[in-house]
């Protein structure tokens, strides 16, 4: 009976796991060769249309959720369009489930730390990694879909937001740059994005959360009920760029509307953002899905809507396709009943999700079958994955202080102390939005594969911090050689639905740090395990902390490379995407969407603020020294030849970018080339941030200080030095928002600047 028994198991589980994922269109069922929509010969929009002619109008609303039933009659199974992998497939939405021959999951490094590295083709491997491993999922038959609802793209524009450890940062070409990257990755594109999609997505990304959208609950306000008050400059420049790339140069087959109001309109209803701006001024082609229960707030929080229905209707009419949630399921008959929308405008919606799921293979028979179908589940936590998480939690940690080269530390170091409760906490270092990884090893772990007998203490009883054990991480310190204290934030103070009000560490852990560091034989080592900023000026002041480590959340493989780091078997390279801003910060308002400053206002981001900061943005030493040269002639001109000149209130010529058109702003070209020289002992990888500043930059506060307009990263040997170039673009890198949201080109003279090296360049229109 039990060799019945174990037969009968081992057959179960052989056929669920060689049974393919739920599709439609079966060739074996005699039907399908009825349908259109089954007809791969025939173009997806189509397709699209001859799938939702053939539903009743139940079935139609019933699939305006982001649980959509099947439809046996048709042969079409049921979806879920939620499904997250925001650094790795995750298990937080109802899309992907972890309970089969498939436990876990890549987890590379939170979104924040993984853009320290300023490496965009690393964005795009790792993307790509995540797509690959969301097919292994769904070909093991553990997924219900094959949407994900990532990148965030959202600027960092607060420090306290409880979310900003899910963006690449403050900056919005980079944010762009992030985005495009990990679109391609994921659905399946080239690097260059040069590759056909119009047959078969890998996966489908989704930008969120459009727009302007960073705060979440802070002071008694919410995300549900908040209503950012943008100016049409800020808008232009700062936070739709992120979201225009992600469509435009992306080519992102999703977009997610966010929970608040821009300007008193919900996103979700605005007609402006959803359909004139994102599928026409940039020809969005995907679905537009609400955030979860966006709909229902309309009416509900905000009181927008004065009934279910009309939320029904705003949303629908404004170009939104489904719903997170069950609001349509319920209150769209009776919006049809009350013609407060059409059947016109439900079949709309549905033609946008159909022909994503046909785009994803997903009505083209059994997808093992077919492009991606080969990829097995064996290739979830392959081997080559976990190495790229490991590169990645490498390449973005950021040495902030390194006095008197405190690090690395000699390897034969007799003995270590190792205080703080994120020393050995492993699902610290994954931050929000992580799926279960592949294996974690802890900081601690690491340490100790250095020096094996490290003694280690938590310090306080949580990263809270309320409780500190500071006369006994004392007396470990005092018998140490070396002291690493690895202390930070955790999930109970920055996350979805929590932003931060102090930007201080949290409880006692300043007290502890400095008793410490104060007791230690030599300066110690200080190492942040964070998403968000905070205010260590303590520590920078202090000679007894020698070095200051930001690790982010590093994700399964952060606890090795910071060990790596500390002890130079890598050379740290990353570099802050943030502002790291002092405490006083605070009294600046969290629902104050200025980013330019004004009397009394200090504004925000590198490019805007004007106050004391405790590291700047692109903040971030090595173990080598890195010299920069320009190998252009000393100064540079670019000619516009516009006959529509115009000058603004201080007297600055400009011309509209609008009216330069694609043509005349490939033309407003010019190339620059950077020598780059690795002066130090120790080969590293680098990244090379350019930035320009207009000659009046910052004077009133219209201009930026300064912008990014470029960055690359680079390996060099120690003494190795080469060149790289980078193009800039009068349009795309030189231009700014005005007070009325128009992007314009001014003359005068920008400086180009690489580190200490600077390059004129005058514009003349």
């Amino acid at each position: 009976m039990a060799k019945l028994i174990l037969l009968l198991l081992f057959f179960f589980y052989h056929c669920v796991d060689s049974a393919p994922p739920p599709h439609a269109c079966d060739p074996s069922n005699p039907s399908t060769k009825l349908y259109q929509f089954c007809r791969t010969d025939l173009p997806v929009n189509k397709r699209a249309r001859d799938l939702v002619s053939r539903l009743t109008v139940d079935e139609k609303i019933s699939q305006l959720v982001n649980t959509a039933p099947g439809i046996p009659r048709l042969g079409v199974p049921a979806y879920e369009w939620w499904s997250e992998a925001l650094h790795g497939v995750a298990g937080v939405g109802p899309g992907i489930r972890f309970n089969g021959t498939v436990k876990a999951a890549t987890s590379f490094p939170q979104v924040i730390l993984t853009a320290a590295s300023f490496d965009s083709y690393e964005w795009f491997r790792i993307a790509q990694v995540i797509g690959r491993e969301a097919r292994g999922v769904y070909n093991a038959g553990q997924a219900r879909g094959m949407t994900f609802w990532a990148p965030n793209i959202n600027i960092f524009r607060d420090p306290r937001w409880g979310r900003g450890q899910e963006t690449p940062g403050e900056d919005p070409m980079m944010t762009g740059s992030y985005a495009v990257a990990y679109v391609r990755g994921l659905q399946g594109d080239s690097f260059d994005g040069r590759k056909s999609l119009a047959g078969h997505l890998q996966a489908s990304a989704c930008c969120k959360h459009f727009t302007a959208y960073d705060l979440d609950r802070w002071n008694g306000i919410t995300r549900y009920v908040f209503n950012a008050q943008v100016s049409l400059a800020d808008l232009a420049e700062t936070y739709q760029p992120p979201f225009k790339k992600c469509v435009e140069e992306g080519r992102a087959s999703g977009v997610m509307c966010s929970y608040n109001r821009v300007n008193g309109i919900p996103t979700c209803a605005d007609p402006n953002l959803l359909t004139q701006t994102a599928r026409g001024l940039w020809r969005f082609q995907g679905y537009i899905t609400s955030d979860c229960d966006a709909v229902s707030i309309i009416h509900d929080a905000q009181g927008y809507a004065k009934t279910p229905e009309d939320a029904v209707a705003d949303v629908l009419k404004a170009g939104m396709d489904v719903n997170c949630g069950s609001y349509l399921q319920k209150h769209t008959k009776s919006a049809l009943q009350q013609k407060k929308v059409s059947e016109y405008d439900i079949d709309r919606a549905l033609i946008n999700l159909v022909s994503v799921r046909i785009r994803l293979g997903l009505f083209n028979g059994d997808p093992t079958k077919l492009p991606y179908g080969n990829i097995s589940p064996n290739e979830v936590c392959a081997p080559a994955h976990q190495a790229l998480a490991l590169e990645a939690a490498r390449n973005g940690i950021v040495l902030l202080k390194n006095n008197l080269k405190l690090l690395p530390l000699p390897k034969a170091s007799p003995s270590l102390a190792v205080i703080g409760p994120n020393a050995y906490a492993a699902k610290t270092l994954l931050g929000n939005y992580a799926g279960p990884p592949c294996k974690t090893v802890t900081p601690l772990d690491a340490l100790r594969g250095y020096v094996k007998n490290a003694v280690y203490h938590q310090g306080c009883d949580s990263v809270a911090c309320s409780n500190a054990a500071i006369s006994q991480a004392v007396a470990i310190a005092r018998n140490a050689d070396h002291v690493v204290l690895i202390m930070g934030l955790d999930l109970t103070q920055e996350k979805e639905d929590l932003d931060r009000v102090s930007l201080s560490l949290p409880g006692k852990q300043q007290e502890l740090i400095t008793s410490v560091a104060k007791a230690a034989k030599k300066p110690v080592v200080l190492v942040l395990i964070c998403g968000g900023p905070v205010d260590v000026s303590f520590a920078t002041n202090n000679d007894k902390i020698g070095s200051i480590i930001w690790a982010g959340y590093p994700g399964e493989a952060g606890g090795t490379a910071l060990a790596e780091i500390i002890f130079g078997d890598h050379n740290p390279g990353g570099r802050l995407p943030v502002t790291w801003y002092p405490q006083s910060f605070v009294n600046v308002k969290m629902t104050d969407m200025r980013m330019r400053s004004a009397t009394g206002y200090p504004g925000r981001t590198y490019k805007f603020y004007k106050g004391p900061k405790v590291f700047e943005f692109g903040h971030g030493l090595s173990y080598s020294k890195y010299a920069y040269q320009f190998k252009n002639p000393a100064e540079m001109s670019l000619y516009l030849n516009q006959s529509k000149v115009q000058t603004n209130s201080d007297s600055v010529r400009y011309a509209l970018v609008s009216e330069m058109e694609k043509e005349g702003c490939n033309v407003a070209k010019t190339k620059v080339t950077v020598s780059v020289e690795n002066k130090g002992e120790m080969a590293g990888k680098h990244p090379v941030l350019m930035f320009a500043r207009h000659e009046r930059g910052g004077e009133d506060g219209k201009r930026a200080e300064k912008q990014l307009v470029g960055f690359k990263s680079i390996v060099l040997s120690n003494g190795e030095k080469a060149e790289m170039e980078f193009e800039i673009g009068l349009c795309q890198h030189l231009s700014r928002a005005n007070e009325v949201g128009v992007m314009v080109v001014e003359e005068g003279k920008y400086y180009l600047t690489v580190g200490d090296a600077e390059l004129p360049l005058t514009v003349n229109i």
